[in-house]
Formats: structure tokens, sequence, C-alpha cells
């Protein structure tokens, strides 16, 4: 590891694997630093699986379009080869072992330095110019240096140590998204439609009657790619702050407690799921919605509705603004016609306060409706490929992200195959 880089990615969920990816391809020294053993974000650590939907359809031809392509489209077609997903018309399951294998293949490929086990601690910054971060593992305490970085923690813990303002969960009242503990039985036989409608219709039975205690309206569940494991993204915790760490301990807590809780109401309620087995849960809590940075530009409702055609675009999404209650049960859509999409524009990447600091991910510059449809992990990597392709042309002109020049970011995103207007 060296003293020196061009660029220091925090974070290596798809946001980040992206950012760095995209940044070591353009030919700058690249350190991905990450708190776990692998990247893959969501995915790999919470266990969120599938792949939302990233495409929709034209509403003449009924053709498919793809609006998370790029990088993104590569990771896709590379996890096919290796069998670690299948080609379904809408979400796409995966094998989250494979994609930890292949997101390391890919940054080495790349050049990308990665430094697992890993916490940044603090930063250390000149006027609006951050010139390294504190890091802390097994080896000590140091710090490394760069000329650009690029926070893709989710939680913008890189912006808000570098004095960046934000707004944590919806703006009336700082509430989030609730926070869920995904979870799979293996040993299931014999699952079908029938039988999913008459889990939830006896959860809901259960539920009004005091005997189960998740708030979540039903029960959501997700085929994988082995026959008889199911995955489920059913759990609810609300009313507590991701970026607490006391709230996150009791979130956790409250969460495992509702897993063995759906774990039994479906061994003892359903002949399907008297012989499974809870195999495992995600390593830590799957949070929907935390810390979004005040940026340059903040993406809105109003222009989702409208679906948006910025100047500066870098990445499209028609993912549904899918809010579940920051207060309890429910679960609120609004779904985007055929053929229509919104785009977001690079100034949400730029947080206010640093200079030489781009945001990708789930914390880029949103309102709390604007996130519950960009938070998706196919849009947060095409959001990182952006960032990481912004950095390095920042890197050329200087590092202040905000002189990029963005024809050109657009044009290589563009030449990469991703979908920017």
């Amino acid at each position: 590891m060296k003293n020196k880089y061009d660029i220091i990615v925090v974070g290596g969920g798809f946001a980040g694997a992206a950012a760095a990816i995209s940044a070591g391809r353009q030919g700058k020294r690249v350190l991905l630093i990450e708190k776990y053993n692998c990247m893959g974000g969501a995915a790999c650590y919470d266990l969120v699986n599938p792949f939302m939907p990233y495409m929709t359809t034209n509403p003449e031809s009924g053709e498919r379009i793809d609006l998370s392509c790029g990088l993104f489209t590569e990771i896709v077609d590379r996890l096919r080869a290796l069998g670690g997903a299948r080609n379904e018309k809408r979400s796409l399951p995966f094998n989250e072992e494979v994609l930890k294998y292949l997101l390391n293949t890919m940054a080495i490929e790349s050049g990308v330095e990665l430094l697992y086990q890993t916490y940044v601690t603090g930063v250390c910054k000149e006027g609006d110019k951050i010139k390294a971060v504190k890091i802390s593992n097994v080896s000590g305490n140091s710090e490394i240096e760069a000329d650009c970085f690029i926070d893709a923690t989710g939680d913008a813990n890189l912006a808000v140590m570098a004095g960046c303002p934000y707004q944590l969960g919806r703006e009336s009242d700082n509430l989030c998204q609730p926070m869920t503990l995904c979870f799979r039985l293996a040993g299931v036989k014999g699952y079908n439609a029938d039988i999913k409608a008459k889990i939830n219709e006896l959860y809901t039975e259960y539920q009004s009657a005091g005997k189960i205690k998740n708030p979540r309206e039903n029960v959501l569940i997700f085929r994988t790619l082995v026959e008889d494991i199911l995955h489920f993204n059913t759990t609810r915790v609300v009313k507590l702050d991701p970026t607490n760490a006391e709230d996150v301990t009791k979130a956790e807590i409250i969460a495992r407690e509702q897993v063995f809780e759906m774990y039994n109401f479906l061994r003892e309620n359903f002949e399907e799921f008297k012989d499974s087995t809870l195999i495992s849960t995600g390593i830590q809590i799957g949070v929907r919605e935390s810390r979004m940075i005040d940026g340059e530009y903040t993406l809105t409702k109003e222009d989702l509705l409208s679906c948006a055609r910025f100047e500066d675009s870098i990445a499209v999404c028609n993912y549904d603004i899918d809010i579940h209650s920051p207060d309890g049960s429910g679960t609120s859509h609004y779904y985007f016609p055929k053929g229509e999409y919104y785009t977001i524009p690079y100034r949400c990447l730029i947080p206010k306060n640093a200079e030489n600091l781009l945001v990708a991910g789930r914390c880029v510059s949103a309102d709390h409706d604007a996130q519950a449809s960009l938070r998706i992990m196919p849009t947060c990597a095409t959001l990182g490929e952006a960032a990481g392709i912004a950095a390095s042309l920042a890197l050329d002109k200087g590092s202040d992200v905000r002189l990029v020049d963005v024809e050109l970011l657009r044009s290589i995103l563009r030449k990469n195959g991703a979908k920017v207007d």
C-alpha cells in the first residue's frame, strides 16, 4: 500500500466498486477502502437480492430498454458467464458469492488496490480540500493521502467527516425508511404462488390478533438460484436512526427476533416449511435510507414525476418511488409509465464544503421521495461509474470536481455503453 493515491474510494458497495473500477480504467492510481472482507455492499453484507427492475419498455414496439447500463451491464454479463445470475424478465436473482469473486477480479484487472477490514475514522482537511483520510485496521492507525476522494459509504460518512451538510431521512421529521434484516430458508418443498397467497392471508390474521409483532403489512419472498432455498426481505424495524450506533444495535436485535418469529410461523403452519432450515441472515441489517448530502442540486419528487431531463445528466432511472413507511405498516408506490424515466444530474454527486470530494450511491443529494427510487443497486452502480470517471477528469484539471467538463464526462459514459439521457 502506498502513502499517496490519485483517488481514494471509501465503501465497496455497487457505487464504490463501480467508481473504483471506472477510475482505474482511466489510468488513475486508485485505492478502495472497505470495512468488510469483500465488495458488493447491500448485495453481500445485507443479503439484498435480487436486483430490482432497472429497465423500461417501449410502449409502441414492446422492446425492452435497459436503463442501468455501462459497467453494470458488464457486471451482469460476467455474472451470468460464471453461472452467478439468471436472465429474468424484470428482477434478477444472483449468487452473491460469485459476485464477490467477480468484483475482486474486475478491480484487480483495472489496477485498483483493495484495502479490506479497514475503517475510515476521520479526514485531514485544508480549507475545502481533503488531504488525507485517517484509517484504523489490524495494522494500527494511519493516514493515506489522495488528490481526490469518493464517498460511497451509503451513509455519507466521509462527507460528514469532511463537514459537508446533509439531510437525514424524511424532511418533516427526519425519520428514515425502515431497516430490514434479510434471511434465507433452505429445504422448502413445493412453494408456489398459491402457497404465497395463503401465507399472506394467515400472516394478516395473526398480525390482527397480535400474534405477529412485525409491523410490515405482508410477507415478501423471492426465489433464489437454488430450487429449495427462499429469500425473505420481510422484517421491518421502524423509528430508529441508521446513523446512531445504539439505535442500529436495537434494530439488529429486534430484526433477529422478527426472523425467528417468521421462521416459526412458517414451520408451524405450512407443510412446505415444516422441515426447512434457517441458513443465513445478513451480516448487517439493511438500510434503505439515512443521510443524503446537501449537494449542488437536490433531486426532488417533482423532478421524478415530470421525468426531468438535465443538461448534466449522468444516469437515468425509472424504479418506482418505493416508500416503506417510516412510521410502521404500509408501503407506497408510484410506478412510471412505460417508456418513461428521469435523469440524475452530475451536480447531485457534488457535496458542499469540499472541492475534491464526490458522493455516489444512495446518499447523493435527493429528497426523501426521490431517494426512494434511485437507491437500488443497479442505479447506484451507474452513479459510481460516473463518479469514478468524473474524479479522473477532475484530476486532469487540478482536482476541483466542480470544474469537470460534463460533456466530456457524458461522452465517456456513452462510449462505455452507459445511458445518460
